[in-house]
């Protein structure tokens, strides 16, 4: 029912696009910030190897988490430092528009996810449950962006490609 409500419901794509443009404007300013700014993420992921989740008996909490960003984030950090800043820009942008608006929250709730398990508790558990709300109402919380365009016409081009392969 609730699903039903988020998925189909008018009053629900209203309420999403509030939502939608908020964690939109969160993701495209920080950004932005970190592209105008300059941004180097390596003191940040230092600090996360360093400092790691600990459980209360004291065990490192995500050691697989932890061992990603020193065996592979940290030795690529040229990557990371020109992923996270973009990355966090296209997703607001995607975001603030309604475009593609699915696919940018799903690539958001990873992000978050990973400044989660490098100990970041901020403002990311507000922004999962949110961009929960938005990726499970799917196309809905993009109707009153350019999904309402985009999404029609990628299925239709779909679907004629897809008739042509089995023609």
């Amino acid at each position: 029912m609730f699903n039903n409500f988020l998925r189909e419901n008018k009053l629900s794509a209203a309420l999403l696009t509030i939502i939608r443009l908020y964690l939109g404007y969160s993701w495209f300013t920080a950004g932005f910030h970190k592209i105008t700014g300059g941004f180097d993420a390596a003191g940040f992921l230092k600090g996360a190897i360093a400092n790691p989740v600990k459980g209360p008996d004291g065990s490192m909490v995500y050691s697989w988490y932890v061992n990603f960003l020193e065996s592979f984030a940290l030795p690529n950090i040229d990557v990371f430092n020109f992923i996270v800043p973009w990355g966090e820009t296209l997703i607001g942008l995607g975001l603030l528009l309604g475009c593609l608006t699915t696919a940018a929250m799903f690539f958001g709730l990873v992000m978050n996810f990973s400044f989660f398990l490098a100990g970041t508790v901020s403002h990311n558990p507000t922004d999962i449950f949110l961009g929960f709300i938005i990726l499970t109402a799917g196309f809905n919380a993009g109707k009153f962006g350019l999904d309402y365009w985009v999404v029609p016409f990628i299925n239709k081009t779909l679907r004629k490609n897809k008739a042509k392969a089995t023609a």
